[in-house]
């Protein structure tokens, strides 16, 4: 004897439910792909604008040396008076000069506007209605977020040596003790500093996604994050507050200047990635439960 089953299908899109509620074809690792994600945060004025400005930040510091050093200042003094030295020191002044500030501003603004902005624009709600899990969601976005972080660490330094190069040469880079280090290890050591970086960051990104999913205004999860660095930096110049600073997240923000010697210590850069990598993985675990039992509204 057989049993006559009917077909259930959705009333919107005529397709067949499934027993588990789903429609046919749905599969949950199907939706908000990469390629797509990163196709629409390419796209956004606030990215093109961000890689440009990082592009366009060693012209401007060319510029300012070429009008305002004077020749009896260069190779003496510290990372500033050997800027001009070689396109190696060139790098290595950009780096010290923008991996306080502008490099966590850029981090905070791509974990911290991309769930945020979708919450601003009222698109959230329609991209969980797609059916887009929020784990996956959230992942996607933090996964393309690290992307152009990674590709913004990047471009400063790229466009740094490829100014410092052309104007300055390949010479030796001079390091404030006065050692003279060749260019490939130079070059080797300021690549090892990048990654430095970008682990060190990695903090900077996880409070930053946290405050992403915790409000609905991008402007205040960017901005919470850069002013929690500040604070943390304005903390570390207390010498009073003793060994309780080596837990601030931003104790070991120079920790690659120790890369510059012909003698590393590795101690403070792996002190530093350690603290960042718990910092940034509590952070990252409170976005994800946060994000997971918020209530979206917009």
């Amino acid at each position: 004897m057989s049993e006559e089953t009917t077909a259930v299908t959705h009333p919107l899109t005529d397709r067949a439910i499934a027993a588990d509620g789903s429609i046919e074809g749905y599969r949950a690792s199907r939706t908000l792909p990469i390629r797509v994600e990163l196709a629409r945060q390419l796209r956004r004025r606030r990215t093109q604008v961000t890689l440009a400005l990082l592009a366009l930040l060693p012209v401007v510091l060319l510029i300012a040396f070429e009008l305002g050093a004077s020749q009896n200042a260069r190779r003496s003094g510290g990372l500033v008076d050997l800027a001009t030295a070689s396109g190696q020191n060139f790098v290595t002044f950009a780096l010290f000069a923008s991996s306080s500030f502008l490099l966590v501003v850029v981090v905070a603004l791509f974990f911290g506007d991309t769930v945020a902005s979708e919450a601003s624009w009222s698109s959230l709600k329609y991209l969980l209605a797609v059916p887009v899990p929020r784990g996956r969601l959230l992942r996607q976005k933090a996964i393309v977020s690290g992307m152009l972080a990674v590709a913004g660490l990047i471009v400063l330094p790229g466009m740094a040596l490829v100014v410092g190069l052309i104007f300055y040469g390949g010479g030796d880079m001079v390091t404030p003790t006065g050692e003279s280090v060749a260019l490939a290890d130079g070059l080797t050591a300021l690549g090892l500093a990048m990654v430095y970086l970008m682990i060190h960051l990695f903090w900077v990104a996880g409070l930053a996604l946290y405050l992403s999913v915790s409000t609905d205004a991008p402007l205040s999860a960017v901005g919470g994050a850069a002013l929690v660095s500040i604070v943390s930096q304005i903390l570390d110049q207390i010498t009073d507050l003793g060994s309780l600073r080596n837990y601030l997240p931003t104790h070991y923000s120079f920790a690659w200047s120790d890369l510059l010697s012909t003698d590393i210590d590795w101690t403070g850069m792996a002190s530093g990635v350690l603290s960042a990598l718990v910092y940034g993985t509590v952070f990252l675990l409170l976005a994800a439960r946060r994000f997971a039992t918020k209530d979206i509204t917009s």
